[in-house]
């Protein structure tokens, strides 16, 4: 957890594995030790009577119950968990209550409110799980995706867990359309969230949202999982301004070969690099050049690419060496990342752990980086 996440949010915490396989630290953000703010990691461990405890004297079953409990109580923690960065149920082990196996969602639990906007795969509206989660429902249109290749896949996805990811929660495959329930984003996709804000984001806020970005691609680079179609309109913003990256691996299920076919009008030809234009070719170096042009996006507050060009001329201008230009709010080493990532060749381009760490030393020394424009 970075602590821009949470900016000055006492008690930011977020729920992960650590190194060792099974078991799961707690981290939470404070700022009673320092004014900038101090990350504390505290393992959930497992008494003799198989009972989860954060605090010796309060042990519990499972482990919502255990963040439950010290949501209210800080009870040995520095401070209380006040609210989750990353999300919750998704995180923790099939022994604690949530069986990982709970992919599967029971409609009659599903309360739909407000509808958000419209997805590739059809309808997307507010709603609440259980009475008291709030959860986006995206319901899949007949005859727009792959169905029963996406519910197979589906399992693996679910298992994919970072405060940077937009967390799948489950599906409902009992009806027609089916339904897939997600973590709920307030402040919806990033390229519109860049056009309403423009001039009032400020240059750490650009970065920062880089930042996120590229620690769910760092994740999902880790996983081995290919995005596919990275752009700003498939990432998410939370009410505290995080970035998450949203849709993964979704553009493998859809039906339209207008959306699949590199030779369709609605292929994301100005985010793809030279060898999935031609070869079709994905790699994780082919979400690296997406990478590049979602911090284009950023730098630019949600300018188009190659803004007036067709996709055919865009192919032809790519394959002849030519690289899209320096945004106005980009310093010359911010841009030199951004134009790393559109190496001709993919083993030319960094790795997204590699990009991570450029771009958090740009975020420790900012004076460093302005003072070279």
């Amino acid at each position: 957890v970075s602590c821009d996440d949470n900016e000055d949010k006492e008690g930011g915490f977020v729920v992960r594995e650590s190194s060792q396989k099974g078991v799961y630290t707690v981290s939470v953000f404070t700022k009673t030790s320092s004014a900038h703010g101090d990350i504390r990691h505290y393992q959930i461990k497992v008494s003799e009577a198989g009972q989860f405890y954060l605090a010796e004297k309060h042990t519990f079953t499972s482990i919502p119950e255990v963040i439950h409990y010290h949501e209210h109580n800080a009870a040995g923690l520095v401070t209380r968990l006040r609210y989750a960065v990353g999300p919750m149920g998704s995180c923790v082990p099939a022994t604690s209550g949530f069986s990982s196996e709970k992919w599967e969602i029971n409609p009659s639990e599903l309360t739909f409110m407000k509808e958000l906007g419209s997805g590739q795969f059809g309808v997307v509206r507010l709603g609440k799980w259980r009475a008291q989660h709030r959860v986006a429902i995206k319901a899949i249109r007949e005859g727009a995706m792959y169905e029963e290749d996406f519910i197979e896949e589906a399992k693996v996805m679910m298992r994919l867990c970072h405060p940077k990811l937009v967390q799948l929660y489950g599906v409902c495959l009992q009806q027609r359309p089916l339904l897939i329930v997600a973590e709920f984003m307030e402040n919806g996709c990033l390229l519109n969230f860049l056009r309403q804000r423009r001039r009032s984001l400020t240059e750490a806020w650009l970065l920062s949202m880089c930042q996120d970005v590229c620690e769910g691609m760092e994740y999902l680079e880790g996983q081995s999982f290919l995005h596919r179609d990275l752009a700003a309109r498939n990432c998410l913003v939370n009410d505290h301004k995080v970035v998450k990256v949203s849709d993964f691996g979704m553009t493998r299920y859809v039906l339209d070969n207008q959306y699949t076919s590199s030779s369709g009008a609605k292929f994301p030809v100005k985010w793809s690099p030279p060898e999935v234009l031609h070869y079709s070719k994905y790699s994780s170096k082919s979400d690296v050049w997406s990478f590049g042009v979602v911090m284009w996006e950023i730098y630019s507050e949600g300018r188009t690419p190659f803004e007036n060009r067709s996709n055919l001329d865009v192919v032809n201008e790519i394959t002849r060496g030519v690289r899209l230009y320096r945004p106005h709010r980009a310093t010359q080493p911010l841009f030199t990342i951004m134009y790393q990532c559109w190496h001709e060749k993919p083993q030319g381009r960094p790795s997204f752990s590699e990009l991570l760490e450029e771009i958090r030393k740009l975020a420790e020394h900012p004076d460093s980086h302005t003072l070279l424009l």
